[in-house]
């Protein structure tokens, strides 16, 4: 029914499901800075904490607090750097 995944070292957990609008994951970080790579477009919201975000072209981090969302690109790499332990959704497109 839900498929988990696990990614550095289990820093980043996420739990996989299908909502109404598509296919999508729930999941924490831990502190630090990960980079992702996408294969769909990715509408990222955080749930709890915040995230500074370096997406594909960007040369400065920005950050997003709780409930703001941020959208990736199909097919790029970028970076997420978080403070303290984090929640997100992510929709995939």
């Amino acid at each position: 029914m839900f498929k988990t995944n696990e990614y550095f070292d289990g820093k980043v957990k996420s739990i996989a499901f299908e909502t109404a609008e598509g296919r999508a994951t729930v999941g924490v970080m831990a502190q630090g800075e990960y980079e992702f790579g996408t294969s769909t477009v990715e509408y990222m919201t955080v749930i709890s904490g915040q995230m500074d975000v370096m997406l594909p072209g960007e040369t400065t981090w920005k950050t997003y607090k709780e409930f703001e969302t941020y959208i990736v690109p199909k097919d790029v790499k970028f970076k997420v750097r978080v403070n303290g332990d984090t929640a997100y959704r992510c929709l995939y497109k």
